[in-house]
């Protein structure tokens, strides 16, 4: 079962708490509120599923809206992040965007630009939550092949045909027909660029 999208909001100001939280849950979607970033990073620290968004606030006392960012970076956390600020300054939104914010907004923000922002953060929780599966998929494939069908597998990914491969691991022709034959069983592959593709855009080694 797909964990439920939440809409994480982070602000030490009690009162744009409430607001944010109320147009989240206006649009029909679970709103978890924090208090300081502080509080949100033990949340994730305890392991919590993070489906969903972020929206934070810039300035708050104590870790800024833009260092809850790269400590979660820093944690190997993804999840998109919206950025809100009173204070809003080029170096900033620069620091904010290259980060990988989704967007940066200025306080007092339009309820439909915030609307579109948190849309466009479910929407790239998904894909990247999507590619993440793909790629743990992708992993246990190549994860069950064998020493020597992975040994056969570099060979044939580097463009070798049989007869060289067999003469480089010093094994019959008819020996890697059938290791190749189980790796494209294995890896759910249809030709040799399949293999390639798989490699380079899932990055396995």
């Amino acid at each position: 079962m797909e964990s439920e999208a939440t809409v994480f909001v982070v602000d030490d100001d009690a009162e744009a708490l409430a607001s944010v939280r109320a147009l989240v849950t206006s649009m029909g979607l679970t709103c978890k509120p924090f208090s300081s970033a502080e509080e949100f990073l033990e949340f994730c620290d305890e392991g919590a599923d993070l489906a969903g968004c972020l929206v934070t606030d810039v300035r708050m006392v104590g870790i800024s809206g833009i260092e809850l960012q790269e400590q979660l970076a820093q944690r190997h956390i993804s999840i998109p992040v919206i950025v809100l600020t009173a204070f809003a300054r080029t170096p900033l939104t620069v620091r904010a965007m290259h980060n990988g914010a989704v967007t940066m907004l200025d306080k007092p923000y339009d309820d439909d630009d915030l609307w579109d922002a948190i849309r466009e953060g479910l929407k790239r929780d998904v894909v990247q939550r999507e590619g993440d599966a793909a790629k743990q998929a992708v992993q246990k494939q190549f994860e069950s092949l064998t020493p020597s069908e992975r040994e056969v597998l570099d060979l044939v990914v580097a463009g070798l045909p049989n007869k060289v491969i067999a003469s480089r691991l010093d094994v019959s022709v008819r020996t890697v027909e059938n290791r190749r034959r189980e790796i494209f069983t294995k890896m759910h592959a249809d030709s040799v660029a399949d293999l390639v593709r798989l490699a380079v855009q899932f990055g396995v080694e």
